[in-house]
């Protein structure tokens, strides 16, 4: 099997040291957006390496690609791939709009191809525990999902560039997508959004985005995420609220809530999930296993990422797209 990797960062690294593992698989080449990175990152994996993706899709044969740079290529990049006639993994998002991520699905559809989005969130020891423990606290009354990430200086990279990552919950729709996991659909969506910095509107240095989610089955959820340098706390936190109990994970630790008591629980471990990703991806092509993402799921976080802009934007409770 014949692959390249478009991408020179922690995404890519972990795909072809997965890759390298299978010995059916040859990484042909390489793409990224520093010729000196790209360069290095080839020779250590016996690759190509290519500056521009248009070249390597009309120059080599490829079987399948992996999609690992800027969140604004995304889409582009798959659209190319899929009508070379390539199978496609995309780290999320797919793209940066709902429409165009939809053309996609139906363009992989009609080619008989693999588009497949990569979600680890949905392999982690933390949602498998989600998924086990959730039942036994009865109807669910509300639920907090906070990502803080504290760093001073903030990093000069395009995670903090809004035309290269997107608008912050979507180019982090993973928070979205594991709540619509979990939860269902979401009917409604109230956002607002503070970005800080000497550059803007170019490059922030620091963002804060926050969005009650109202759910179809009548949920409330606040989702919240920032980062940078305006913020000196760094926090990763779930609360889950039931009519039985509750459920806590803070950091790597969870702990189950019930009258007078709380339990701690195992969360496992965060580390190897972009191999597990990878190997599933090879396992279907070859042997036709099923992969873990639902495509439906995913595209309907798109589509609250996608209302959360525009409430952030009109300041109105916006309607989530069908």
């Amino acid at each position: 099997m014949r692959v390249g990797i478009i991408g020179t960062g922690y995404a890519a690294r972990s795909r072809a040291e997965a890759l390298r593992k299978d010995g059916q698989v040859e990484i042909v080449a390489v793409v990224g957006r520093s010729p000196e990175r790209s360069a290095t990152f080839a020779a250590e994996f016996g690759a190509v390496a290519y500056f521009d993706w248009s070249s390597l899709f009309r120059e080599q044969r490829l079987d399948l690609v992996f999609v690992s740079t800027i969140n604004r290529d995304h889409g582009a990049i798959a659209r190319a791939a899929l009508e070379a006639g390539i199978h496609t993994v995309v780290e999320y998002p797919l793209a940066l709009s709902l429409a165009e991520a939809r053309s996609l699905v139906q363009l992989a559809a009609e080619r008989r191809l693999l588009l497949h989005v990569e979600h680890i969130e949905l392999l982690s020891g933390v949602h498998l525990l989600l998924r086990r423990e959730l039942e036994g606290l009865g109807k669910l009354f509300a639920v907090r999902y906070i990502t803080l990430t504290a760093t001073h200086p903030a990093p000069d990279r395009w995670t903090y560039q809004p035309e290269l990552f997107g608008f912050p919950l979507m180019g982090a729709v993973s928070r979205i997508h594991r709540l619509v996991d979990l939860l269902g659909k979401v009917e409604r969506v109230s956002c607002q959004l503070r970005y800080d910095g000497p550059d803007l509107p170019q490059r922030y240095s620091s963002c804060y985005c926050t969005a009650q989610l109202s759910f179809a089955n009548g949920l409330l959820a606040v989702l919240t995420y920032g980062k940078g340098d305006s913020l000196w706390c760094s926090q990763r936190l779930l609360e889950f609220h039931g009519q039985r109990g509750g459920l806590l994970i803070n950091g790597e630790e969870a702990m189950l809530l019930r009258p007078g008591s709380a339990h701690p629980l195992e969360t496992g471990s965060r580390h190897g999930l972009f191999e597990q990703d990878t190997r599933m991806v090879l396992d279907h092509l070859r042997h036709g296993s099923p992969l873990y993402v639902d495509t439906e799921k995913m595209l309907h976080a798109l589509a609250v990422a996608e209302a959360a802009e525009r409430s952030a934007q009109t300041q109105q409770v916006v309607r989530v797209e069908v």
